[in-house]
């Protein structure tokens, strides 16, 4: 089962390479067909075979010979490696599926907020769906509009006191307080801060960003979303035995 996790969220990740670069620019997921951005030729299924065919063709097109993004066989990796977490964690479950459709979303939305400093409404609406999913097949209905409700309200005070906050960011926040209710999204919005605050330190320390440099937050957000998923309850046990 690890190992069918694994291939399967290689080729899920495949397909979100296609939404990374389709989605920003409004064009259909579904079609026309995959194909090098290059060359123009239409690739088969040999071609898309996820990680193995980089490796191969040595990150080159094999009919025209242009060199591909890594981003492509980090994505399909690090997607197929979460998804295989995912199923050491909560085994084969209900809950393992929506949590690997939300890590994939995350994933989606990180990098195309990191290109395009926009976290697409389609995104968070499919966030938004998992998320209610959760809470059907859980019976959380009264944690998940709560979670939803204050993620919302907490990023729209944030956005009004601060004016550094997207409304891509607020949706994507609601979109978790459904799967993650109250404690989760506390959780997120703590943890989301103080990486965003330790990476633009970081980077202004290294003079790559300014002082008033935009610097997406989408990525912050699903970060510490995905540290709640594989380690929230963990945390907050620790947490609150040091009061115990």
């Amino acid at each position: 089962m690890i190992l069918i996790f694994l291939i399967y969220g290689l080729f899920i990740g495949s397909f979100l390479n296609v939404c990374i670069f389709r989605i920003p620019s409004g064009m259909s997921i579904v079609k026309p067909p995959s194909s090098c951005g290059i060359c123009g030729h239409r690739l088969n299924y040999i071609d898309m075979i996820p990680v193995f065919n980089y490796i191969i063709n040595k990150g080159r097109c094999r009919y025209c010979g242009a060199c591909y993004s890594i981003q492509y066989p980090v994505i399909e990796l690090l997607n197929g490696v979460l998804y295989a977490l995912t199923y050491l964690k909560f085994g084969l479950t209900v809950n393992s599926i929506l949590y690997c459709a939300m890590i994939s979303i995350l994933i989606t939305v990180s990098m195309i907020d990191m290109k395009h400093k926009i976290i697409p409404d389609s995104l968070n609406i499919a966030g938004a769906m998992a998320g209610s999913i959760f809470i059907l097949v859980n019976k959380t209905y009264l944690t998940g509009i709560i979670g939803a409700l204050t993620g919302f309200g907490l990023f729209v005070a944030i956005a009004i006191l601060t004016n550094a906050m997207g409304g891509g960011d607020i949706k994507l926040m609601a979109a978790l307080g459904l799967m993650f209710g109250l404690k989760g999204t506390l959780f997120i919005t703590l943890f989301s801060f103080v990486i965003g605050a330790a990476v633009s330190l970081f980077l202004i320390v290294l003079k790559i960003k300014g002082r008033k440099d935009e610097i997406p937050f989408g990525p912050f957000i699903s970060l510490s979303a995905l540290i709640y998923i594989f380690f929230g309850f963990e945390i907050i046990r620790s947490y609150l035995s040091l009061f115990m």
